[in-house]
Order: structure tokens, then sequence, then C-alpha cells
């Protein structure tokens, strides 16, 4: 038996494994725990000498087919694509902040104690 892949975990490891096996090649995993209680650490997947040359050709077109499943889900989960925002929301969010930094600014304005004023003089001292 011979390693065509290595995997990360034992999930990972049974994924390949069953996707070879569903096109009749047999396989074996070793590393990782696999049947032990702690299954961590990396996997082997194993092939036989004469399913070497099919198994990486499934791999490798597995692997093809996802990149192109990714970009279609990115832009599925991205309407926006990479352009971003609009403008207008842009300016939205602009108007906002604006806001909130005038209504800041008033309130500190408003709280502070009104300027003294100097008394009014009383009417002995006012010349007449």
């Amino acid at each position: 038996m011979i390693p065509v892949a290595r995997t990360a975990g034992a999930f990972e490891a049974r994924v390949l494994a069953a996707r070879l096996g569903s096109d009749g090649i047999v396989t074996q995993l070793r590393g990782g725990g696999v049947d032990g209680l702690y299954p961590v650490g990396h996997v082997e997947v194993l092939v036989s000498a004469e399913d070497l040359g099919t198994a990486r050709e499934l791999l490798l077109a597995d692997d093809v087919e996802s990149a192109f499943d990714d970009d279609a889900l990115a832009d599925v989960a991205d309407p926006d694509g990479p352009a971003g925002p609009s403008p207008r929301a842009r300016w939205i969010v602009l108007a906002v902040l604006v806001g909130l930094v005038l209504f800041a600014y008033v309130n500190t304005i408003g709280y502070q104690s009104p300027p003294e004023r100097p008394e009014p003089p009383s009417g002995s001292e006012q010349g007449g």
C-alpha cells in the first residue's frame, strides 16, 4: 500500500477513503489514532500500487471542482462582491456620524454653567 494523501484528521481521511471507495479503489488508513480513543493527528490514506494513478487523478479532479464550487458559494454569500457597499450607504454612515458628533458637542456646551454676570449697581451708588 502506498500513501496517496495525508490529512489533518481522521474525519477528512474517512471522507477521502469513501470517495475513493465509491470508484472501487480499496483504501487503508494509517496514523492519527484512526481507531483509537482519541482520533487526533495526521492520517495517511493508502491505496494499492495499481490504483495509485487513478486515485491521484480522482483526488485532483475533486480539488479542481471544489475550487470552482467555493467561488460560486462566495458569490452567493457576498452579494455585494468585491465592490463593497454603495456610495449612498457611505454617505448615510457619514451623515449619522456627523450627527452624533454634533449632538455630543451641543450636549457638552449645554451642561456648562452660564458665565457669571456682574450685579447691577444699587441705587445709592448711582450718581444722579
